[in-house]
């Protein structure tokens, strides 16, 4: 008969997985992981988003659209000049609420210049510039949760 292992001889301590449930169900937290010494916990949710699509009767005539109106396409991570978010945390544009950005459309900067700010738990990491070139596209909000290679914005 093969004995299971009580709480106390388990190297996972319950609290610990209950705690970090609890810190991803009050946060925008997808996942989160802890490891110390050979001991690794991942704790992930699933994240659904459900769309409501009411259908009409008989679709409405759509005139075109000319080309020149047409927005353009958002840059991803691969675009050659995207600037992406190194890790899990929340982006801040700015240093403090009432400053001004660190950098808006257009701003040229220098290889190394502080571009934002992301946030992550409690800590605000300094996202820089990797190379030299104007600011042609932020893809953040200030405040505004983001995962890790989510593109933040583009320098050309």
């Amino acid at each position: 008969m093969t004995k299971l292992p009580t709480a106390k001889q388990s190297p996972i301590d319950p609290e610990l997985v209950h705690e970090l449930a609890r810190l991803i169900a009050e946060t925008d937290l997808t996942e989160i992981e802890v490891e110390k010494g050979d001991l690794r916990i991942r704790v992930a949710r699933n994240v659904t988003t459900a769309v409501h699509v009411p259908v009409a009767a008989a679709p409405a005539p759509v005139a075109p659209v000319p080309a020149a109106v047409s927005a353009p396409a958002k840059p991803d991570a691969h675009h050659p000049g995207s600037v992406t978010s190194p890790m899990v945390g929340t982006a801040y544009l700015r240093p403090s609420p009432d400053a001004k950005p660190f950098v808006d459309i257009g701003t040229r900067v220098e290889k190394g210049d502080k571009l934002l700010l992301v946030e992550a738990m409690k800590t605000f990491n300094d996202i820089v510039a990797p190379r030299a070139g104007a600011v042609t596209a932020i893809l953040v909000e200030d405040g505004q949760p983001v995962e890790y290679g989510e593109p933040l914005l583009v320098i050309e």
